[in-house]
């Protein structure tokens, strides 16, 4: 198949999943065109099936906002039209089914009928896309979708709870590629950069707003090393990065926590860190996936997509929204003893064996042909 995918380029989970998934399938040997303002930070042009096509936004003085929908609908147009591309999968309600839909009708209009699968990740839905001035765009965009598809049930249940949804919506979780994020025998181990021989390696990692409750991993963090002596990696960028420097020097633990960039490789942060706390309202995460598939157990709320994943008393713990102290205590539970952190890793990284993508792409790949088929029919008809 000839597929675009439209996504979000940068480090948040729904451009990761999108990216990966598109490397995969060009492996598979489907033609990917990926469409967007700026090259996906995951993808390397390194295979004949893969293609970047950037949507430029002109300047016009007479814009107060510049309109990335109108450049975007039609960049798909466009690209439509000269790669022969033959199904349209975006990422994220809006606005990129919004755009995606636009196109369509578009392209319809020139006799060219192209199916479009829309895929719900999360803050488009429970956070963005219920807000007064974007949910009737979001339920128009998800329901003139051919197939719409959650990372999650618990964001399935959340999309019919808040918007008016007439389409059926089909639940493929987030997937992890074990070959790639385990970690092999023969790495360099960059545990001594980071700390101690005794110090316990606490790591989180988001893009720092904050539906990621970042205060909270640091007020966590912080009662754990009352317990024993620990290091805090926080990875990302963001909004509440300032913030989160400023509390920590306001607990006196600035020199027990470090900030990185997530442009560096995140195998670094894999290979050494005991325990992976992630905190977060919605959804599941790529990042605690990719924790778990490198043995890293997971300490996380018990919300959205998350209790899919994380098993409590196997992989990691849940603990409900805020709960400081909890997690807190749950962390402590595993990284105390290395008998008990020792089953945690095996157990982790089992769990993440079942979201393998090898598992995972068999169900986008017939959710296309679902979509193709259901257009065939639409048109024949």
């Amino acid at each position: 198949m000839k597929i675009a995918i439209v996504c979000y380029p940068t480090f948040g989970g729904s451009g990761v999943v999108a990216t990966e998934l598109g490397l995969e399938l060009a492996q598979r040997g489907h033609e990917i065109h990926f469409i967007t303002y700026k090259q996906p930070v995951r993808l390397a042009l390194l295979n004949p099936n893969l293609h970047y096509h950037e949507v430029n936004v002109p300047e016009y003085p007479l814009f107060h906002y510049q309109p990335y929908e109108l450049a975007l609908s039609s960049k798909l147009v466009d690209m439509v039209k000269l790669h022969k591309i033959e199904l349209l999968h975006v990422h994220y309600a809006i606005p990129h089914a919004y755009a995606g839909y636009m196109a369509k009708q578009m392209l319809k209009a020139e006799g060219i009928y192209i199916p479009m699968v829309t895929t719900l990740h999360g803050t488009d839905i429970t956070l963005v896309g219920k807000h007064p001035f974007y949910k009737s765009a979001v339920t128009f965009s998800i329901n003139q979708s051919d197939v719409v598809t959650s990372v999650s049930q618990s964001l399935k249940d959340d999309t019919y709870k808040h918007f008016a949804i007439t389409k059926e919506i089909e639940v493929i979780p987030n997937f992890i590629e074990i070959n790639k994020a385990k970690v092999e025998e023969g790495t360099p181990c960059y545990r001594s950069l980071m700390a101690k021989n005794d110090e316990r390696i606490i790591t989180h990692i988001s893009n720092f707003r904050k539906v990621k409750r970042i205060p909270d991993v640091i007020k966590i963090f912080y009662k754990i090393q009352q317990q024993i002596p620990a290091k805090l990696m926080m990875v990302g960028e963001g909004p509440e990065k300032e913030n989160a420097e400023l509390l920590c020097e306001e607990l006196g633990i600035s020199n027990k926590v470090i900030f990185f960039e997530t442009a560096m490789k995140l195998i670094k942060f894999y290979v050494s860190p005991i325990c992976f706390c992630f905190h977060r309202k919605r959804k599941v995460s790529v990042w605690s996936l990719e924790a778990m598939a490198c043995s890293v157990p997971v300490i996380s709320t018990n919300t959205g997509g998350l209790p899919e994943v994380n098993k409590d008393g196997f992989s990691g713990y849940l603990s409900n929204v805020g709960a400081i102290d909890a997690m807190a205590e749950n962390a402590l539970k595993i990284i105390q003893d290395d008998v008990t952190l020792s089953t945690f890793k095996k157990n982790a990284f089992a769990v993440a064996q079942q979201f393998d993508i090898i598992n995972i792409l068999p169900l986008y790949e017939a959710v296309y042909e679902k979509a193709i088929k259901n257009q065939f029919n639409s048109i024949s008809s």
